[in-house]
């Protein structure tokens, strides 16, 4: 089972709100994840990021892959693979 951080779409149309979520690839974007492990709020200013940092580690040291989105929110956040 490959499995991937990414981004799931919440909130209403035209004024989007993500959560960093752990799911398997295979599985759709706003569909069944394994765990949520924080949140991304591209509409404030500045931009709100909050990312629970141990659960990110753990996950990145499982072999979870980010997709790029992600790593970019990590990279601001300070998390090194």
């Amino acid at each position: 089972m490959a499995v991937k951080i990414r981004l799931r779409r919440m909130g209403q149309k035209k004024a989007p709100f993500y959560r960093i979520v752990v799911a398997d690839s295979r599985s759709p974007r706003d569909g069944k994840f394994i765990e949520e492990i924080g949140t991304y709020d591209p509409t404030q200013e500045p931009t709100a990021i909050s990312v629970n940092e141990e659960l990110a580690k753990k996950w990145l040291g499982n072999g979870a892959q980010p997709t790029q989105r992600v790593e970019a929110i990590f990279k601001q956040a300070g998390i090194e693979k």
